[in-house]
């Protein structure tokens, strides 16, 4: 990646130039930023603390929680920081780590998402061999596969992007370094660039989509022969997962299966799946998940009869 170039910083627009506007907004992605923090640990901390979730759905979710956290954390604190900041800069260094940080993460989501909704579909359609298909080994190689591929995508991803030469355009119109807005500054041509980052960023984006919204049809025609309790317990487990993955992927599919043409409506999309979508992981699946709330209610209950018998 030693390219000839002329560039050793960038410089974030931001989401907005008015002061006024910066700090309201750096007062609500704060608030943000600490629910993601606070909902992903929490459900980290039940899945971990209780024997009873130690179950391949709460595994995954587990893995899903901590790449929230993650994923967040590579753009939310540049970001809440700029907001306050006179100058919105960061190194071309900087830059590099922030996109493969942040590719490597959203990548590794969308993975997770995808193993989840199969992990559903084996449950619901498949419950009397549920066991041996998600048995521990098999729970472990596709969450290993997860991240592997999603580690091959980053380094991918950011190697196309970052092996074009920037020769004095520094300015970013977007709120931290994302392939199409850096692609923009480069001084050659980056058409076969922008080819590359369609195959592999978008049609991940869509091929997961998809391999979910057949997994989901599967399991709604399957429902037909389940219970009435059967039908509303699958339901509202598959409704709060298709609920994730729309926020998710409908806003990634916009931005990333398209050629390199930014519009001033992408950043705010791109708010969607930077932070909307991880701040309402942890809301949806612990207020809307019976297990996960009981496995909260038990920590409470134990927590309250230790510091009775201290009193005691």
């Amino acid at each position: 990646m030693e390219v000839v170039n002329n560039v050793s910083e960038f410089i974030f627009l931001g989401l907005s130039q008015d002061p006024g506007m910066q700090l309201i907004l750096f007062a609500l992605f704060l608030l943000f930023y600490m629910v993601i923090l606070g909902g992903n640990l929490l459900i980290l901390l039940m899945v971990f603390s209780d024997p009873r979730l130690h179950t391949p759905m709460y595994f995954f979710l587990s893995n899903l929680s901590f790449v929230d956290i993650a994923y967040s954390s590579a753009t939310a604190p540049k970001m809440i920081a700029d907001f306050v900041s006179e100058k919105k800069i960061i190194s071309y260094w900087g830059c590099v780590t922030q996109m493969f940080t942040f590719h490597f993460f959203g990548c590794t989501e969308i993975f997770v998402l995808t193993v989840m909704a199969f992990d559903r579909y084996a449950a619901i359609c498949q419950p009397l061999r549920y066991a041996n298909i998600m048995s521990t080994t098999a729970c472990t190689l596709l969450a290993s596969l997860s991240w592997l591929g999603a580690l091959a995508h980053s380094f991918v991803q950011t190697l196309l992007t970052f092996q074009l030469p920037f020769c004095s355009s520094q300015i970013i119109d977007h709120y931290f370094c994302d392939v199409h807005p850096v692609l923009k500054l480069a001084c050659a041509d980056t058409t076969l660039a922008n080819m590359l980052v369609i195959a592999n960023s978008g049609l991940i984006s869509l091929g997961c989509f998809l391999i979910l919204l057949a997994s989901y049809t599967v399991i709604l025609v399957s429902l037909r022969k389940q219970s009435a309790e059967g039908r509303r317990k699958a339901l509202s487990t598959c409704g709060s997962h298709f609920t994730v993955v729309t926020s998710f992927f409908v806003p990634c599919i916009f931005i990333y299966l398209r050629p390199s043409t930014t519009f001033p409506l992408d950043k705010a999309v791109s708010v969607f799946y930077t932070t909307i979508t991880p701040m309402l992981n942890p809301l949806i699946y612990t207020l809307r998940n019976k297990d996960v709330k009981n496995a909260m209610n038990r920590v409470w209950n134990h927590k309250v009869s230790l510091k009775e018998k201290q009193k005691a």
